[in-house]
């Protein structure tokens, strides 16, 4: 057996909408993955084909995930023996879907927020600087107010906690920049309320400089003097 299929291992069962990024999640941890071959026939189970760099790695996502429940779903893992030419029983023609198109990983409901990012991060720096704490299932970066902020998923509620408690005021770096960020459980409720007073503050302010200007404009101005 070569080396490259020693590298190899194939992932059967798998849900029929889990994209790439999903996959990655679930093998990550074992070690720098070199290439990730999603296969999404018309029906489900799908399939993929997952190369490490090292073959002990592959050796132990197997021995990690093979029987683990992803979904509902109760995976397969083992060796790609003969390497992803080999054809199973099991596989669909190559015309179908390789996985290779983006989109959305699975959200979850524990979640949290993640305010004072620098402008540069995006959501694969914030991922790799939340995963120090668990399973994350889903990540992004947007702008609100003039400042960056974040939103983590984790796949169970005691990553989430302990991301709250060994993340909050830590040092977040990227190639560009760093900057100590706070971690919280995300509320729905309190972020629509302060959009809310925010909006408010800024028609009541707005109002404020108007009053202001009449109040101040000498009475020996026109209209069309101001």
């Amino acid at each position: 057996m070569g080396r490259r299929n020693s590298c190899t291992i194939y992932v059967g069962n798998l849900p029929g909408d889990i994209r790439e990024r999903e996959v990655e999640d679930l093998f990550y941890k074992y070690g720098r993955i070199v290439d990730i071959d999603l296969k999404i026939p018309p029906r489900p189970p799908g399939y993929a084909f997952v190369e490490f760099e090292d073959p002990r790695d592959a050796d132990d996502a197997i021995y990690g995930r093979d029987g683990y429940d992803f979904d509902g779903y109760r995976l397969r893992v083992e060796l790609a023996h003969g390497g992803r030419a080999q054809s199973y029983s099991y596989d669909r023609p190559s015309s179908f879907s390789n996985g290779r198109r983006g989109g959305v990983s699975r959200r979850s409901e524990f979640r949290v927020m993640v305010d004072g990012l620098p402008s540069s991060a995006s959501w694969q720096d914030l991922k790799d600087h939340m995963r120090r704490a668990g399973d994350v299932c889903f990540s992004d970066v947007y702008r609100e107010g003039g400042a960056t902020v974040g939103v983590v998923d984790y796949t169970n509620y005691d990553d989430m906690k302990y991301a709250i408690r060994k993340l909050d005021d830590t040092e977040f770096r990227n190639a560009f920049s760093r900057a100590y960020i706070r971690v919280r459980q995300y509320d729905a409720r309190s972020r629509s309320r302060s959009r809310s007073l925010s909006y408010s503050r800024s028609r009541s302010y707005s109002r404020y400089l108007k009053f202001l200007s009449f109040v101040f404009t000498p009475s020996f101005m026109t209209s069309t003097d101001i």
